[in-house]
């Protein structure tokens, strides 16, 4: 399966995680409990989100400024933007996926690991193409 394809996995089925999650919550805490810790995943990750979001900017404007290659913070401000893209979806298992993205412990961590591994492409198709030049002399007519 290629990444697409698991994406489109994931996809479908978060939503069916989401709420066995939450009927399983509200069965064992209670609805309104239940209501709370999801208003406050999610004010939380709001907050986190804006702090978080701001200091990463400025972290890249800096090393820009520095003349440096910022590839961590680039990788970090990716995990700030798909945490939040996570806080938009409804449930308690997105939002603790966000946090997860958005606290600098382990997003650090994480953009570390990737870091690490690195990124690797499938090799493309390459046709090689030898240029030719021609000699000659030019000259423009009006």
């Amino acid at each position: 399966m290629n990444i697409g394809q698991w994406l489109l996995l994931v996809l479908l089925s978060l939503p069916i995680l989401e709420i066995y999650v939450l009927i399983k919550l509200v069965g064992s805490l209670g609805f309104l409990l239940t209501f709370i810790l999801l208003l406050g995943a999610a004010a939380l990750g709001t907050y986190l989100l804006r702090i978080q979001g701001w200091s990463t900017w400025f972290r890249v404007q800096q090393a820009l400024a520095r003349g440096e290659l910022p590839a961590r913070e680039m990788i970090e401000a990716s995990l700030i933007a798909a945490g939040g893209l996570l806080l938009l979806i409804p449930g308690f298992v997105s939002d603790m996926l966000a946090l997860f993205c958005l606290l600098p412990a382990t997003r650090k961590r994480l953009a570390q690991r990737i870091l690490e591994t690195g990124v690797s492409y499938p090799a493309q198709k390459t046709t090689h193409r030898t240029r030719h030049t021609i000699e000659g002399e030019f000259r423009r007519e009006d």
